[in-house]
């Protein structure tokens, strides 16, 4: 079941959540793969920009993966764990 109530993801629809998840699920694969951009320069008809993007941790990605995730459900089922005493 999917909280929209409260938390950073508050307002979120479910296909909002499904494609954020999807996003930071790349950039996680991106940052692991070693694939992100870091800066970008380029040239446009009135001069140059150049943009550049900070590298983001990967326990910070992993954090928001998680919170998505429980957000929309998904691999929140615990199992109990028992202990059999002889």
């Amino acid at each position: 079941m999917i909280d929209t109530s409260s938390g950073i993801l508050a307002g979120m629809t479910e296909a909002q959540l499904r494609a954020a998840l999807a996003t930071a699920q790349k950039a996680y694969i991106d940052l692991q793969i070693g694939q992100k951009v870091v800066s970008v320069s380029y040239a446009q008809g009135n001069g140059s920009r150049s943009i550049t993007y900070q590298p983001t941790d990967l326990p910070q990605i992993t954090a928001l993966i998680q919170a998505i995730q429980r957000q929309l459900g998904i691999g929140s089922s615990r199992r109990a764990v028992s202990f059999l005493y002889r």
